[in-house]
């Protein structure tokens, strides 16, 4: 299969020097690059911030790691500082013998008792002397570690400040997203809009598309109730509703159909039916 591969595409390669000479490279550099542009071009914008929010989640194994080493770091200087401490201490303690052993060998005796030893004036100066290397030596030493206690320090927020700069860093860009997106459904809250008021002739034929099925089907049950007429059937399908009656015949059917009274004659009536 690679070997067919291979083959296809240096027949390619030859067909195309064949064909464009020595401007095949320049076309086929040209193409390659309009065609990755045309790719991109078409990949959709919501895709791209979620590409954007991945490289931003991206960058919580390097804070953790930072985390890790300023962790690691505070640690380390805790405990140098504790060991400076303690040497410093010490350190005190040997400045203060070597000056008490000066003074008692610069008072001139030849004898000198310590923790009920008697020492010859020659073995506190040699003892002297071999404390003050010692010393030496210590606060040598002492002074090393203040440099490098200093210099994990110096690191330390040198990291630390690394670290604020990328949350802060993450924090902006994941505010930025949150921009992005409410942009983009704004433009595409507008685009509807604008689509919706271009395609106004869509709108208004499938509106009209509507009315005239109404009509078309108002047409066909006129038909069908008509067409049952003629053949005489009975129209069962139409509901008629009970004709209301009038308040007179309600009233006699409710005080009988003989109640009504009859009206009192008036003068004029009286003196028409006397003069009969």
């Amino acid at each position: 299969m690679l070997k067919k591969t291979l083959i296809g595409a240096a027949a390619l390669m030859a067909l195309g020097t064949f064909v464009f000479g020595r401007d095949a490279i320049s076309y086929a550099s040209t193409w390659g690059k309009s065609v990755r542009t045309a790719v991109k071009s078409e990949v959709p914008l919501e895709f791209e911030i979620d590409r954007a929010r991945v490289e931003v989640e991206n960058l919580v194994p390097d804070i953790r790691d930072m985390m890790h080493v300023i962790a690691s770091a505070q640690v380390d200087i805790e405990y140098k500082a504790k060991e400076v401490a303690r040497k410093d201490v010490a350190a005190d303690s040997q400045k203060k013998a070597l000056l008490a052993l000066r003074g008692d060998l610069g008072s001139g005796r030849s004898e000198f008792v310590y923790a009920s030893h008697t020492y010859t004036a020659n073995e506190v100066r040699k003892d002297l002397e071999k404390r003050f290397k010692q010393f030496k030596v210590a606060e040598s030493s002492l002074e090393s570690d203040r440099q490098i206690l200093r210099a994990w320090q110096k690191t330390m927020n040198a990291n630390q400040e690394k670290l604020d700069t990328m949350l802060t860093a993450k924090q902006d860009l994941e505010v930025q997203l949150e921009q992005l997106e409410a942009r983009l459904r704004s433009v595409e809250a507008a685009e509807a809009t604008a689509t919706l008021d271009f395609d106004d002739s869509r709108l208004a034929r499938a509106k009209k598309l509507i009315v005239e099925l109404n009509k078309h089907l108002d047409v066909r049950e006129r038909q069908a109730n008509l067409e049952g007429k003629v053949h005489g059937l009975i129209p069962v399908e139409e509901v008629t509703e009970p004709t209301e009656s009038s308040i007179t015949s309600r009233i006699d059917d409710y005080f009988g159909s003989n109640t009504v009274a009859e009206e009192p004659a008036t003068d004029s009536e009286s003196v028409v039916k006397s003069n009969r």
